[in-house]
């Protein structure tokens, strides 16, 4: 028999969205917010040579700089206000989930509940602006580097840089906890999944151009369509995937009654991190690989070679994201799922895994099915990110379809539908409540 929340799942329909007012006005806010953000990667920054730009941009959009083109939405290609994106905030983000796992009072903070999760959150917008600060100054010292980009190199040049470039980020690391609190879905991945969307069209219209220009076979653009939608098909295959623990829970007398004796599952997911891994492992090559690109052609030989080696496809590149990808998955599970604490939290509610001691051996079995599911789920982010972007290197394929952006746009898209879902479910259950206090007060 179906649970409550199936049957109220089953019965939502287009007129069950039209009830759910509030619901509409949170669609309707984070559609303004990524406008708003839309807008903003056409505003150019001062003081640039566009037309040397377009040139400096056009040599190096091959490697990491077009990558982060795809990730800002086409920002870095116009040099716009929003160029550093919220990438600066994921590096802070990552720099103190680290920090969290070694520094005792961080630690503590952790663990304080919504106060000290508000302290940690605080904290990160400071390594935020220090990150923006450091990231923005280097690109003013790079661009200036490059020939005839910058109008009137100086001091003055710098200063508005790093004032324009991280006003920007901050104004979206905003917007992305605006969209969060007040709209639907996850702020700072919404971000990035319109950046990459909003590219989507164009890398599909100069695929078809390439095609009808003989420079791609027909024989290849099916290759490349087939692999798309496999690719499209696995994801949401494996993101749905989840091994199921059973718990059982033990009857209890009480009075002249037996109560109890109930069982559950425990589901653990597949891939536990989500998209996050290949995130911050992009967001992590990014930086250096952004600023040797700027400095390579005024730079020594040594330089040139790296920057040829982090291009899109090379082997360097390659085996630093995998590497990022595997650490990252192991990494963030550890963060996301505690074993003692779950095994722990069923000790005390008196649930146990049959034919599993309650405790450390409960806690140790969790660990060591985590740890399967994880290594899946690493090889399974390492193949879905990497193994399209041989494909697009053979064929010469805009890198708007590898895998990590059809990764991006598939999982934020589930997250997304997955809250709507929720909220419809959470109106639903609130209009039998008031029907079932209107027949009370009746009666």
């Amino acid at each position: 028999m179906a649970s409550a929340a199936e049957q109220l799942a089953a019965n939502m329909n287009l007129s069950a969205f039209g009830k759910a007012k509030e619901l509409q006005a949170r669609i309707w806010f984070t559609i303004g917010a990524l406008i708003v953000y839309r807008l903003g990667t056409y505003i150019p920054m001062p003081g640039i040579n566009i037309d040397a730009y377009a040139q400096v941009f056009e040599n190096q959009s091959g490697g990491m700089l077009g990558m982060i083109n795809i990730f800002s939405g086409g920002a870095v290609q116009r040099l716009a206000v929003f160029t550093l994106t919220v990438m600066p905030y994921i590096s802070a983000s990552i720099i103190m989930q680290l920090m969290q796992a070694t520094v005792p009072s961080l630690m503590a903070l952790k663990k304080d509940g919504e106060a000290g999760r508000k302290t940690l959150n605080q904290y990160t917008r400071y390594l935020t602006v220090i990150l923006a600060i450091v990231q923005s100054f280097s690109i003013a010292i790079s661009l200036e580097n490059s020939q005839g980009v910058v109008v009137d190199p100086g001091w003055f040049f710098r200063a508005s840089t790093v004032l324009t470039l991280v006003s920007g980020t901050m104004f979206l690391m905003w917007l992305g906890e605006q969209i969060t609190a007040r709209g639907v879905g996850n702020g700072i991945s919404l971000v990035i999944f319109a950046g990459i969307v909003a590219a989507l069209p164009g890398a599909v219209v100069q695929t078809l151009q390439m095609a009808s220009q003989g420079s791609l076979a027909p024989i290849a653009l099916l290759i490349i369509f087939v692999l798309a939608i496999g690719v499209i098909l696995f994801i949401v295959f494996v993101e749905r995937s989840q091994r199921r623990l059973l718990i059982q829970y033990p009857k209890r007398q009480h009075g002249n009654k037996m109560m109890g004796g109930d069982s559950s599952f425990l589901p653990l997911k597949l891939n536990t991190p989500g998209v996050i891994p290949p995130i911050f492992a992009s967001s992590l090559l990014l930086l250096p690989a952004t600023l040797a690109g700027f400095s390579a052609q005024s730079g020594p030989d040594w330089l040139r070679v790296v920057v040829a080696q982090l291009g899109n496809g090379k082997p360097m590149y390659m085996a630093l994201y995998a590497a990022g990808i595997i650490f990252f998955c192991f990494f963030y599970t550890s963060i996301v799922f505690n074993p003692e604490e779950t095994a722990d939290n069923l000790r005390k509610n008196g649930g146990f895994l049959p034919g599993i001691r309650p405790g450390e051996r409960t806690a140790k079995y969790l660990d060591y099915v985590l740890t399967r599911l994880t290594v899946i789920g690493a090889l399974y982010l390492t193949a879905v990110c990497l193994m399209p972007v041989f494909v697009m290197n053979a064929f010469a394929v805009p890198y708007y379809l590898g895998g990590t952006s059809i990764l991006i746009v598939v999982s934020v898209t589930m997250d997304t539908v997955a809250q709507i879902q929720s909220h419809l479910i959470a109106h639903q259950y609130e209009g039998l409540i008031k029907k079932s206090r209107m027949r009370g007060r009746r009666r």
